[in-house]
């Protein structure tokens, strides 16, 4: 299965997580390639608004170019809505984290798996938290 492939099949299975726990999930297709910012995926409930670019990572090191999270923080602001960096390790659960727990690189920002453990939130928390 392709990267790309792996990576839609995350977002859609993140969608029906927001579904069956009562959220409105919206898969942004494109996003990445269109010319103005937007996450991979926008959920709300009423309350609260969600922004999340998603990631995946088959080893313990994910690395994110700083212009999807660059982006990702623009629409957030002009949406008004919560930036999140969801993630999934190899055959683990969801965790979600706000970008200022990356950690900058040269061109792209780091997250580990053992920070995104320690720093991050669950599904469960992610959608309960009151912010």
């Amino acid at each position: 299965m392709s990267r790309k492939k792996k990576g839609i099949n995350a977002e859609r299975e993140l969608i029906h997580l927001f579904w069956a726990n009562d959220w409105m999930p919206i898969r942004v297709a494109g996003s990445g390639s269109a010319p103005i910012p937007c996450p991979d995926i926008i959920a709300s409930n009423r309350k609260r608004k969600l922004a999340i670019e998603c990631k995946t990572s088959k080893s313990q090191n994910l690395y994110v170019n700083k212009k999807d999270i660059e982006q990702l923080k623009d629409f957030c602001e002009r949406f008004d809505a919560e930036c999140w960096l969801g993630i999934r390790f190899n055959r683990e659960e969801w965790l979600f984290l706000p970008p200022h727990f990356l950690e900058e690189k040269k061109t792209k920002f780091l997250i580990n798996a053992q920070r995104a453990k320690e720093k991050g939130v669950r599904f469960n928390q992610l959608i309960e938290q009151q912010v």
